[in-house]
């Protein structure tokens, strides 16, 4: 009959605690009317009460403070850390102490560990403290691996080793849609609104202390998350900059090409690098909590071969004068010279005037130019300038151009009266 050999006991205890916050004290107050049989018994019993504030007995929030009661919610972003303690239970001197903690996540492997030396020796009663932290970039399941190894009195090398396992939680929940300027304004065609949505979803609330976009290289970004009143700078969210449980917030930014971008017509096209947002978040008595996002990308609107914007347009014309508009042209191709010749259409409403079918030149791929216009309205009213078309003589190609812009056409008389 075989016989197993007794577990052997370990001269060394690993303890690990992890190291968070306290939290407010709360109680329930329980009080009556002085008429109910009890009296002021219960009103006595709160005031003596020390975890009670004094003169305000019936709130539950007090001046006291709590240890955690359980290990808690880790959410991502935030700073895990944690005390390892290792006693020594015996009555024995135990050399060669070596404690080694590493955190496995599903994609690598990290050592926390201070220092990867061993202690020469650890007397009875004596311990071997370390404190481990770590910014947790990752959700999902963590192992904490906490392995002690060391020799006995009698030269036995011994080693043990424990796990811990968590889950990391995702705090905010962030959405993104991006808004080209050219659908709204016709001009800062290449203008890019970003708004960002930010849902807090964890259980408690969070401070905002700071919610940023980093542009990438190409592009400049202003804010438009506050408002100038009497000449200070006041953020459009109030003074309390709290989110609650599963609200949302909304962040609105607008970047713009530099301009050794935008000059050259060729780069910014496609799937283009906007930038990434940097969160920074408070919880309860201050711990930090810190997010960078991927980098945005965002689909550049396509233009074709020749992009027309407008550089200038007035807001408000006088009907059946003539007015004056800017126009740019720009060869959007990398590679081919195009010799352009450009034609006016006129529309039901609209009446370009000038030479129709006149040579523009050639325009060098990457290039662009200025044009400068003359044309006037016969209807009063919200008017759509339209009919331009553009010529490629070396591939006979016709580019037409549309609803470029739209003007406000008032009579002399409306004029004069505004």
């Amino acid at each position: 009959m075989e016989v197993n050999p007794p577990k052997q006991e370990h001269l060394l205890a690993l303890k690990v605690m992890r190291l968070t916050k306290p939290t407010l004290f709360t109680n329930i107050p329980v009080t009556c009317e002085e008429k109910d049989l009890p009296g002021d018994l219960f009103n006595q019993l709160m005031r003596d009460d020390p975890s009670t504030v004094n003169g305000a007995e019936i709130l539950m929030l007090g001046e006291m403070l709590t240890l955690p009661q359980n290990f808690g919610n880790i959410f991502l972003g935030e700073t895990f850390s944690s005390y390892i303690s290792v006693h020594n239970d015996s009555n024995q001197v135990v050399k060669d102490i070596l404690v080694k903690a590493d955190l496995q996540t599903s994609s690598q492997r990290l050592n926390l560990s201070a220092s990867n030396a061993a202690v020469a020796e650890l007397k009875p009663d004596c311990c071997i403290d370390d404190v481990i932290h770590h910014e947790v970039k990752e959700i999902g399941t963590h192992i904490l691996v906490c392995a002690v190894s060391y020799t006995t009195q009698g030269g036995e090398k011994m080693y043990f080793r424990k796990f811990f396992k968590f889950q990391v939680l995702k705090p905010l929940d962030v959405k993104t849609k991006f808004y080209n300027a050219e659908v709204i304004l016709t001009c800062h065609t290449d203008e890019v609104f970003l708004e960002a949505q930010i849902q807090n979803i964890t259980t408690s609330p969070m401070f905002m202390e700071k919610v940023s976009l980093e542009p990438s290289i190409m592009y400049n970004v202003a804010e438009l998350n506050s408002v100038n009143q009497a000449g200070e700078c006041v953020t459009t969210f109030g003074s309390r900059t709290y989110l609650q449980p599963m609200d949302t917030r909304q962040y609105l930014y607008c970047l713009k090409p530099k301009k050794e971008f935008a000059e050259k017509a060729g780069i910014i096209k496609g799937v283009t690098v906007i930038g990434k947002l940097d969160i920074v978040w408070k919880t309860n008595l201050g711990e930090r909590g810190r997010l960078q996002t991927s980098q945005l990308q965002r689909m550049a609107p396509g233009y074709g071969d020749v992009r027309l914007s407008l550089e200038a347009i007035p807001d408000t014309v006088i009907l059946e004068e003539p007015f004056h508009i800017t126009c740019k042209i720009t060869n959007c191709s990398s590679e081919r010279t195009m010799d352009l010749v450009l034609e006016m259409c006129n529309t039901n409403s609209i009446h370009w005037c000038g030479i129709s079918g006149r040579q523009l030149g050639k325009l060098h791929p990457s290039s662009s130019l200025c044009l400068a216009l003359t044309l006037l309205s016969s209807v009063q009213g919200l008017q759509s300038v339209s009919g331009l078309r553009l010529t490629d003589t070396f591939l006979k190609r016709t580019y037409e151009y549309d609803d470029i812009a739209q003007v406000c056409v008032v009579s002399s008389a409306t004029k004069v009266e505004s």
